[in-house]
């Protein structure tokens, strides 16, 4: 009577197929990621928006961290760590979304400054003149 439990699959398998199989897994384990192409262009292009943006006067140190991310992403591409490669393009581009909500913010409150100097301007005119036309 024939044992049902003690599957052996290395019995059903030739030499021949045992080699083919190790050579096939060990080309899969060699085999690096592609490089993240995408998340590089997108992070360049966050800092690009930046830049436009006038971050550099507004939020010159979340660009700078932005550019270093980027130069250091593509370090590790030329390193073949891609996996390390995109998180850091990844954090790059956060950088650069960030100085751009910065700068935007800046100039928002800049402008809402210079509208309460209008404001109080007119006021002082109106108090010094009486309200007379």
């Amino acid at each position: 009577m024939r044992n049902l439990n003690s599957f052996n699959p290395a019995r059903r398998l030739s030499p021949g197929a045992g080699v083919v199989l190790l050579m096939l897994f060990s080309v899969g384990c060699a085999v690096t990621s592609p490089p993240p192409t995408a998340s590089l262009a997108a992070a360049q292009q966050a800092i690009t928006s930046a830049e436009r943006s006038d971050a550099q006067k507004y939020a010159s140190g979340e660009l700078n961290d932005a550019r270093q991310r980027l130069q250091m992403a593509e370090r590790a591409v030329r390193s073949e760590k891609m996996v390390e490669a995109e998180r850091l393009a990844e954090e790059s581009k956060v950088a650069a979304e960030l100085a751009s909500a910065a700068t935007e913010t800046s100039k928002a409150l800049e402008s809402n400054q210079e509208l309460s100097r209008g404001v109080q301007a007119l006021i002082d005119e109106m108090r010094r003149t009486g309200g007379q036309q």
